[in-house]
């Protein structure tokens, strides 16, 4: 199976070029997956992700970001008293999706100072121990992890931990790059995060790093690249989903709607259209 989605659903206004911010259940009419990341900033209610469901077909499916602290960004005790609590809390927030069986998976997105050592190496085993039960995404973005010598013993690190490789496609630069590696470490679920090829976005560190960042649109020969990627994945993990980050200049839904169109998908289940979006003929 292949899903196709962006991260967050408000800011996709190619979708719905009438409205201004699309709701949740407006952008559930075009794709059957989204990337959240409400759950990164801060330790929210369960009653949130409720909330979610109920905007929703039954189908749908959330990929969440862990919470800063969990990814090192932040110190835990700036929000627990103990780093195995914040686990505790943090899986409470998630427990309505967990249990309508609507989570693919829960993503840590590590920061480029998280490099392979010891240290966090155990740190992604406990990662396990705390949430024995969740689906986790393992982004990393430092390049000690894909180092020739090491990398194929992360790849089965993970397999053990029985943890998602996301696959990333970023601007290549001299130093604060990683790899796509189209290494799948899940037979259950695999996941591509393609955050644009902005080479000098990616490398500016200024105050307007995140308008920069991922300002890049997709041509149709890189959209036919990945869509013979993840041809290939299918036959290697059950559930193959695409998001799209590339969405500084509001790129990303085209991108996904093309990308779709390569691959010759269709999503059922999606939320029903009101009659402005349902074409007559």
């Amino acid at each position: 199976m292949i899903t196709i989605g962006l991260t967050t659903w408000s800011e996709h206004q190619s979708l719905m070029p009438e409205k201004k911010q699309l709701t949740l259940n407006d952008y559930a009419q075009f794709l059957p997956i989204v990337e959240v990341d409400s759950f990164y900033y801060a330790l929210q209610a369960p009653t949130v992700s409720a909330k979610w469901l109920q905007q929703v077909p039954h189908q749908f499916q959330f990929i969440v970001k862990a919470h800063k602290a969990m990814t090192k960004q932040e110190d835990y005790t700036d929000f627990t008293s103990t780093e195995k609590e914040l686990f505790v809390r943090y899986k409470q927030s998630i427990q309505p999706l967990l249990d309508a069986g609507q989570l693919t998976a829960v993503l840590f997105q590590f920061p480029p100072f998280f490099q392979l050592n010891q240290e966090n190496v155990q740190y992604l085993r406990r990662i396990r121990t705390w949430l024995p039960d969740v689906p986790i995404a393992v982004e990393f973005r430092n390049g000690t992890w894909y180092d020739e010598a090491y990398k194929q013993n992360m790849f089965a690190f993970l397999k053990q931990l029985k943890m998602t490789h996301v696959i990333a496609d970023e601007a290549q630069t001299p130093t604060n790059s990683v790899p796509f590696e189209p290494v799948v470490t899940n037979p259950d679920f695999a996941m591509l995060r393609l955050h644009g090829r902005n080479m000098a976005g990616w490398q500016n560190p200024g105050a307007m790093w995140r308008k920069q960042r991922t300002l890049y649109r997709y041509n149709a020969d890189e959209l036919q690249q990945f869509a013979a990627t993840v041809q290939r994945l299918t036959n290697q993990a059950k559930e193959v989903a695409i998001i799209f980050n590339n969405n500084s200049g509001g790129d990303a839904a085209d991108n996904a709607l093309a990308l779709q169109q390569i691959l010759g998908i269709t999503f059922e289940n999606l939320a029903p259209k009101g009659p402005e979006q349902t074409s007559l003929f």
